[in-house]
């Protein structure tokens, strides 16, 4: 008498579970990376105790050696207005300020006046401590 089991254990692996979550996850890495946008400039941040992750569209840069930036592109001080009058999107924006933490704070507030002036909303970018 033959008896065989009715019950066979599949030996096979199913691997569209594994490769749905890697996807997911590449997703999300993909997706949070594009929050933090860092200058391309060579400029050492200020550390603060506190500092969160802002969304920037429009930064202007002060070096060290007092060079201003406006989204990687060099202007003088005295043009700098215009520049950020034609890279904003309108009243209610923001503007990210990436300063040397060797320049002193009267640049920083000339900077965040224009940015005021334009109705734009002020953002310091720190690193954390």
């Amino acid at each position: 008498m033959d008896i065989k089991s009715k019950l066979k254990v599949d030996a096979n692996f199913s691997m569209s579970s594994m490769t749905d979550i890697v996807f997911l996850l590449l997703i999300f890495f993909m997706l949070t990376a594009s929050f933090i946008t860092p200058s391309g400039l060579p400029v050492n941040l200020p550390s603060a105790a506190a500092s969160s992750i802002v969304m920037q569209k429009n930064s202007v840069t002060i070096t060290e050696d007092l060079r201003y930036y406006v989204n990687d592109k060099e202007v003088v001080l005295e043009n700098l207005e215009q520049e950020l009058r034609k890279v904003i999107s309108g009243p209610d924006g923001s503007v990210t300020l990436h300063v040397d933490k060797r320049v002193a704070s009267e640049f920083l507030i000339k900077i965040a006046g224009i940015a005021a002036k334009l109705q734009q909303k002020v953002t310091v970018v720190t690193k954390p401590e």
